[in-house]
């Protein structure tokens, strides 16, 4: 037994280096292989680590709580701050249009939530005892699956608490998750069958408004010169009068192709190729002339020109425009497209350039390698991490969530703290960093990896902490009034804004479907509402609500603690 005696140590010395590594990885990796296991299509995913932790917590597998609090902390801040960069160039952008009406009806949704959660608290619980309202902010967290609130309302916990007598609120999420994510898959068919929706019709709906609606996307087509107006008068100039974004990409002029630039002169029957917006191309067609049928396709051949896809990875062409950059006067080609996490956006004098973005260039073969070596065109240099943005952001966020606000009836100065302040620093550093020389792209793939490395730290250590006094909490206590309570708090904020967002506003189901996966922020809902739906409906009423959801989730849940659990 005694040859054994360095395994039992590596088990149960909790101060070592080698027990506090092996505690997390085996949590950790049991956590994961046990949150693949799908019951009815539906799994939980890597927030099986928390019900891993919680075990390894029950039978005393744990490390000392100071380090469990720094891993938990700095898990959270990193998993925050990468959701900061992924939503922040779309956040501001999510308010056009119908994005306003769909983040309102996410905000009531958000607010119904909360408003659940004190109805559960004073019909079911006992109001007297100082750890009831901060278990059900737990609950609500998990009924509504936003881990980052569980941070933010943890980390807020501990400016008001001592360490031996803060809530393990990790119970409350706990006892709820697992119900609240097959009940938002649940509330959201209710919604179908309450509002009568079938799917076959809303998804013609949507291939309907498709054909109607003229997307910003890139249309090309040829035209010939027929307005007298425009003999004489040069590509800047047309552009200039018709104030539209378009791209003349060449031109046949007397038999000859060219590639124009902007003093190019047009003449009345000069056949022209345009790449313009779809929403534009009926009044571009009325200006200059009728859309024709090419016959110089085989003549543009000939031409030593060539149309390529080109990356940006040059960091000095990050946040530049394409207006200024005057490649068709001074390079002789033409920018007609530009892709950006694959999705086609039509190259407007406006648009700013980002690492990343894949630019269609069309030219002399010389002058677009020329443009590629510009912009940088190296695959390379994208799958190297920009470490020092991370951690410049990240402590920016940190300085910036210690900040104290002082407001009024609070017994202490509001901090935006662990989660608020690196996510909101992150936002705008993914939207604006450009501004400043900071580089802010990471490939999806390093973007998930550190979010679901610091994830899975946080939720490790938050089960792990939560793991010695789970049993009497949740199995002994009111463990089943937080599964049912969670449940409520889960879906009847999704049957009343579900309804009104199909009925009052009359969306499309399937958008509905999107907008409510996204304020929960729970991406198996997402993943079921794309599994009934062939469009892209569902993906674009997630990512409308999504950004603004996830920073309302964070903040109102530091809101939630410092104002009614001091």
């Amino acid at each position: 037994m005694e040859s054994f005696s360095w395994l039992i140590n590596l088990f149960t010395s909790t101060e070592s280096v080698a027990h506090i590594a092996l505690l997390y990885a085996v949590v950790i990796a049991i956590g994961v292989y046990l949150g693949k296991i799908k019951l009815f299509g539906i799994s939980l995913g890597v927030t099986f680590v928390l019900f891993a932790g919680i075990v390894a917590g029950h039978f005393g597998f744990t490390a000392p709580t100071p380090i469990l609090t720094f891993v938990q902390d700095f898990g959270l801040i990193l998993f925050v701050f990468m959701i900061g960069l992924q939503v922040g160039p779309g956040f501001f952008e999510s308010f056009k249009k119908d994005g306003i009406t769909l983040n309102s009806l996410s905000v009531a949704m958000i607010l119904l939530n909360i408003g659940m959660m004190f109805a559960c608290y004073y019909i079911f619980f006992d109001t007297s005892t100082r750890e009831g309202l901060p278990m059900m902010i737990g609950t609500l967290y998990g009924a509504v699956t936003n881990t980052p609130g569980l941070g933010a309302a943890t980390e807020a916990l501990g400016t008001l608490f001592k360490d031996g007598e803060m809530p393990q609120i990790a119970s409350g999420y706990a006892c709820a998750y697992p119900l609240g994510v097959t009940g938002i898959i649940l509330a959201t068919i209710a919604v179908r069958y309450l509002t009568r929706s079938k799917l076959e019709v809303e998804e013609q709906k949507l291939a309907e408004e498709e054909s109607e609606d003229p997307h910003a996307k890139p249309h090309m087509m040829h035209l010939r010169v027929a307005n007298s107006y425009l003999a004489g008068r040069t590509l800047l100039q047309i552009s200039q009068f018709l104030n539209r974004d378009f791209v003349c990409s060449r031109y046949l002029h007397e038999g000859e192709v060219s590639i124009p630039n902007r003093n190019t002169i047009f003449e009345v029957d000069d056949e022209l190729l345009i790449v313009c917006a779809e929403a534009d191309a009926e009044a571009i067609k009325a200006f200059i002339g009728p859309e024709i049928e090419a016959e110089w396709n085989v003549k543009l051949e000939q031409q030593p020109m060539v149309s390529r896809r080109i990356v940006v990875t040059n960091p000095s062409m990050n946040g530049k425009t394409l207006g200024k950059m005057h490649f068709s006067s001074v390079y002789g080609v033409n920018v007609t497209r530009i892709t950006r996490h694959g999705i086609d956006l039509f190259a407007g004098r406006n648009h700013h350039f980002h690492i990343g973005d894949r630019v269609l260039v069309v030219g002399p073969e010389d002058n677009v390698n020329r443009i590629a070596e510009m912009m940088g065109n190296s695959v390379k240099r994208l799958n190297a991490p920009n470490i020092a943005t991370i951690f410049i952001g990240i402590m920016i966020g940190m300085i910036f969530g210690s900040m104290p606000i002082a407001i009024p009836g609070m017994p202490v100065p509001l901090k935006l703290g662990l989660a608020g302040g690196p996510l909101i620093i992150a936002i705008l550093i993914g939207r604006y960093g450009y501004r400043v020389k900071l580089v802010t792209y990471t490939t999806t793939s390093a973007n998930m990896m550190l979010r679901e490395i610091g994830l899975v730290l946080f939720l490790a250590s938050v089960g792990i902490k939560a793991g010695a006094g789970f049993w009497d909490t949740v199995i002994s206590g009111d463990g089943l009034k937080y599964v049912y309570t969670g449940f409520l708090i889960t879906i009847i904020p999704i049957l009343i804004i579900g309804t009104i967002a199909k009925k009052v506003y009359k969306f499309n189901y399937f958008m509905v479907m999107g907008m409510i996966a996204g304020t929960y922020t729970d991406p198996p809902a997402l993943a079921y509402a794309n599994m009934v739906c062939s469009r892209e409906a569902p993906g674009v009423g997630y990512s409308t609500v999504y950004p603004f959801s996830m920073f309302l989730r964070i903040l109102t849940a530091q809101i939630l603690v410092l104002f009614f659990c001091g």
